[in-house]
């Protein structure tokens, strides 16, 4: 069903495994393989520990020398869901308020939106280089209302706080830390994890592969075309 063309959803998109293809922060964890990440990494999944406190643990598992390495790598990994580019110009052309709200870290997800920017806002976690670990900081955590209280870069803290009254938002996303975000919006796009655990809830929500099928979904939702 269509939205008013006067009242233009707000897009809430995720960055890692949503606007890139493989999740960043995983891809860094197993090329320099610091002991113990993959056991922070099943706690995060299962839920038996907190997003912050697991992406927190893994990063301060690395030294700060390999700083250079890991931006190196990721800039260099890193592959863009066919269709973002498209995507993000149809946003321009629509209108549509389109903010990046990333569990990821500042040093990679600003140099590899940059060729696609501007955007209305980037929400994302920011790394500390200063000590002997890599420490990570947390300029948007939860707010009282978040149920989790242990985001890292809480996204529904984030949608309640840009939302107005009368917006509809639109969620786009692939795992786990998009659940919290899913559950409170108007309309979910959905891939991997996020999809399952919207099925599962019986939560109902759009399937995606490329943003080209983003583009069509969300032009049949706020109704467009003539």
């Amino acid at each position: 069903m269509g939205v008013n063309k006067l009242s233009k959803p707000i897009i809430f998109c995720d960055f890692d495994g949503t606007v890139t293809a493989n999740d960043n922060i995983i891809a860094i964890m197993k090329k320099f393989n610091p002991p113990g990440w993959e056991t922070v990494k099943n706690q995060i999944l299962d839920q038996s520990i907190s997003i912050r406190e697991g992406v927190a643990k893994m990063f301060s598992l690395l030294p700060v020398e390999a700083k250079d390495d890991i931006i190196s790598y990721v800039l260099e990994q890193a592959e863009i869901r066919e269709g973002f580019s498209d995507f993000v110009a149809y946003t321009k052309q629509q209108q549509l308020p389109l903010y990046i709200v990333s569990g990821g870290i500042d040093f990679f997800v600003y140099p590899l939106l940059e060729p696609f920017g501007p955007f209305d806002g980037i929400y994302c976690n920011s790394a500390d280089f200063s000590g002997d670990t890599i420490k990570l900081v947390f300029p948007h955590g939860c707010d009282e209302t978040c149920t989790s209280q242990g985001c890292g870069c809480c996204k529904p803290s984030v949608i309640r706080d840009l939302l107005g009254s009368s917006a509809k938002s639109i969620v786009i996303g692939d795992s786990i830390s998009d659940w919290e975000a899913a559950k409170q919006a108007d309309f979910v796009i959905a891939r991997d994890l996020l999809a399952e655990k919207c099925q599962e809830a019986d939560i109902d929500y759009k399937p995606f592969e490329t943003f080209h099928e983003v583009i069509a979904i969300v032009d049949d939702y706020t109704g467009v075309k003539s």
